[in-house]
């Protein structure tokens, strides 16, 4: 499959990295065609960079790994036109921080996966793997045990495909809470993930939800 990553930080750099690994042509995408850290990374792994636009336009599939605080402005940049009727996974959360305080800038009745739906309507924007250590992602077993990931989105069918690559990724327990607005909550996670991470000095953990079979 063809597939655009959108950013160049440790996020997008994994997915990438592990998609390229699966078989995947993937692109990865940064504000300027000229980008170090996106021409290093396809020399390395043999697959393409270009600006976010480019990517965009290469995928079939488009994955958003900017920070949340610049995604609506990148995606922007890729173009509505270039997303239109793709599926857009979002893994970006809208995390702020001041004054060494963290709080998230879009919450409670809003997300900012449902921000990104409505600026891009045509496109189908799918949450998912966003409250977790980007190794986590695309490595379940580094956290012992059957662990949960979720997803959510309006389309059946963008669900659908981005189930079958989080199965690939080797995730088994794959829980779709259904609609958008279900990332209100996935979103809301992320002040918790924080608080663990220091608690327990390491991100490789998740979160598992256990019930009867």
């Amino acid at each position: 499959m063809r597939i655009g990553v959108l950013g160049t930080g440790i996020v997008g750099r994994t997915l990438a990295t592990k998609l390229a690994a699966l078989g995947h042509d993937v692109m990865m995408g940064a504000r300027k065609k000229d980008n170090e850290t996106a021409l290093g990374w396809a020399e390395e792994t043999g697959g393409k960079a270009g600006d976010f636009a480019d990517a965009a336009a290469h995928g079939e599939l488009v994955i958003n790994c900017t920070k949340g605080s610049v995604s609506v402005e990148a995606l922007r940049q890729a173009g509505a036109g270039n997303l239109a009727g793709k599926v857009l996974m979002d893994v970006s959360n809208p995390l702020v921080f001041t004054e060494g305080e963290l709080s998230l800038s879009i919450v409670n009745t809003d997300s900012l996966a449902e921000s990104i739906q409505r600026r891009f309507h045509s496109a189908k924007v799918v949450k998912t793997l966003n409250g977790m250590n980007c190794a986590v992602m695309v490595e379940p077993g580094r956290a012992p045990g059957t662990h949960s990931v979720f997803l959510c989105g309006n389309d059946r069918d963008a669900k659908a495909d981005v189930r079958a690559l989080l199965e690939s990724f080797g995730w088994q327990d794959i829980i779709d809470l259904g609609d958008l607005t279900a990332a209100r909550g996935m979103e809301m996670i992320l002040p918790l993930w924080l608080k663990l991470t220091n608690s327990l000095g390491t991100s490789d953990f998740n979160f598992a939800v256990m019930r009867e079979d």
